[in-house]
């Protein structure tokens, strides 16, 4: 469900842009100079819409397309290739995805969905128009955290620049005259758009145009991919100040969770392993605890001495999930441990033993039998497992030179409870969050680059895939099918597909976003 402050403050805003636009134009004082104002800025306002389109950007993009002709040429033939693969994978992919969530919605209760988005590309006077407009399965507040909507905007904002400046490019190096260039917000989701002027686009080849509009896909698959290597490079681009491979660091400690407190995690703690599993980083963090739950709960080597018999603090008693326990229900430091009787082995009859458990488990070795005890004690110890209630886990958690943090309760709420990362800084000046804002603004570029490079490439109405289909037909179906609207009706039902196959995608994306 969305949340009602962050809905509210949307409306809010948007209502009082609206209501001051609507003041200003009835307004007879000041009508004509702030439409002349609005005009002379570019800027457009509708409902829940803001658009500003300049022509300042034209001699960078004249100056781009003259850069190396053959060079471009080159580039944008090999977007042109990329453009009719893409074409085909897509269709491909929205099938297999809305196969997959058609068995999900009918097996199991509604998910999260693949990431979607949706690039509308509209003719308007004389004017061809290519706009970057995001209608994304990822609802700020909903599915996507409100920290991290600075990443979420910023990285959809620069997918769309370099998709529009591939257009920009690709029509000037086909002598298409760019009108401009500009960029809007609807509702809250950025976008940028170029206008091309359509009398010359319709002048020129099939393929001259099939290299146009399959510049900007190709560029976000390129941007997509330089993100990539940029994200599996970053350990070495920040190895003269971090350092990776000792431990995760931790870099946020949710309030009131299982980690905080005096004896939990801090931030700036190095956790170094998980019980007997080594934690090298956050990949090693996430196995290990997926590792522990579902692996019986690990044992610890106990002095048969220091046992203390469960008479001593009440009979053990079953729970109601019918696991034993034999410690005092508001006890904070004490946990109840099982064993094997040292003189009962053969009749396999369990013992249980109240304890401290701190006291217990600091300096032990972990096990899972009393014969992995003997191998490291020198004195008669016995293998001791926490009695705890299904699927719950006692871990150790490893973070030196602190004393170990000891976590009672389910490992995904420990996975949760704390933010980490696999760079530590070499010196003390150095800033933690740094490079978790690069990895996760590189994150946020190679999924909203690649799926504006993915959803464009569909043969739909309003998207890229129309103009790219409708070219594609024009080149390769003149021989064979030479009457035009023969043409055009095969591309009409192929589009009608498309369009089907992607609206169904994304109606089913959200509605398994907003019914969880």
């Amino acid at each position: 469900m969305i949340p009602v402050p962050l809905l509210v403050c949307v409306m809010a805003g948007w209502c009082a842009v609206y209501l001051t636009d609507t003041l200003l134009r009835s307004s007879v004082t000041h009508r004509i100079r702030y439409e002349s104002w609005l005009a002379s800025r570019g800027l457009m306002l509708s409902p829940f819409h803001v658009r500003w389109q300049t022509t300042m950007f034209n001699r960078l993009f004249a100056y781009c397309a003259r850069i190396n002709p053959r060079a471009l040429y080159l580039w944008f033939s090999s977007g042109l290739v990329f453009g009719i693969i893409a074409m085909v994978g897509s269709v491909v992919l929205l099938t297999k995805t809305l196969q997959q969530t058609l068995a999900q919605m009918t097996t199991d209760n509604p998910r999260i969905g693949s990431q979607q988005a949706l690039q509308v590309v509209t003719t308007v006077g004389d004017s061809w128009e290519a706009i970057s407009g995001p209608f994304i399965t990822q609802v700020p507040g909903v599915n996507l955290p409100t920290s991290q909507l600075a990443y979420f905007f910023t990285a959809l904002l620069l997918s769309g620049v370099i998709h529009e400046l591939g257009h920009a490019v690709a029509a000037l190096r086909e002598q298409v005259r760019v009108n401009g260039f500009g960029m809007f917000v609807f509702v809250v989701y950025p976008g940028a758009f170029v206008d091309l002027f359509t009398t010359h686009l319709n002048l020129i080849s099939p393929t001259q145009q099939l290299r146009i509009f399959c510049a900007g896909v190709w560029h976000n698959f390129v941007l997509c991919v330089a993100a990539l290597a940029f994200l599996f490079l970053l350990p070495l681009f920040l190895l003269p100040a971090y350092s990776t491979g000792g431990g995760a660091l931790v870099t946020e400690v949710v309030q009131g969770s299982a980690a905080d407190g005096p004896r939990g995690l801090s931030v700036g703690d190095i956790v170094t392993g998980l019980e007997d599993c080594p934690v090298r980083g956050v990949e090693d963090w996430s196995s290990c605890l997926s590792h522990l739950s579902y692996t019986p709960q690990t044992g610890y080597c106990v002095p048969v001495a220091s046992l203390q018999p469960s008479w001593a603090h009440g009979r053990a008693f079953k729970r109601l999930d019918g696991t034993m326990d034999c410690c005092s229900n508001n006890s904070l430091t004490d946990l109840c441990f099982s064993y094997m009787k040292p003189q009962g082995k053969n009749s396999r009859e369990r013992e249980y033993a109240c304890m401290p458990v701190r006291k217990m488990v600091t300096g032990t070795w972990v096990c899972r039998t009393d014969d992995d005890c003997t191998a490291h004690s020198h004195t008669a110890s016995v293998c001791v497992t926490p009695s705890l209630e299904n699927q719950t886990r006692f871990i150790r958690v490893t973070h030196p030179p602190n004393t170990h943090m000891l976590f009672v309760g389910y490992p995904p709420h420990l996975q949760y409870s704390v933010s980490l990362t696999n760079f530590v800084p070499r010196f003390g000046f150095l800033h933690l969050d740094l490079p978790v804002f690069l990895e996760t603004f590189c994150k946020y570029v190679v999924s909203l680059s690649g799926a504006l490079a993915v959803v464009n490439s569909v043969p739909c109405f309003a998207l890229d895939g129309q103009w790219m289909l409708n070219a594609l037909l024009e080149a390769t179906l003149v021989t064979v099918v030479t009457d035009r609207q023969k043409r055009e009706l095969i591309g009409f039902f192929l589009l009608l597909a498309g369009s089907a196959l992607l609206a169904a995608n994304v109606a089913l994306g959200l509605w398994m976003v907003t019914a969880r």
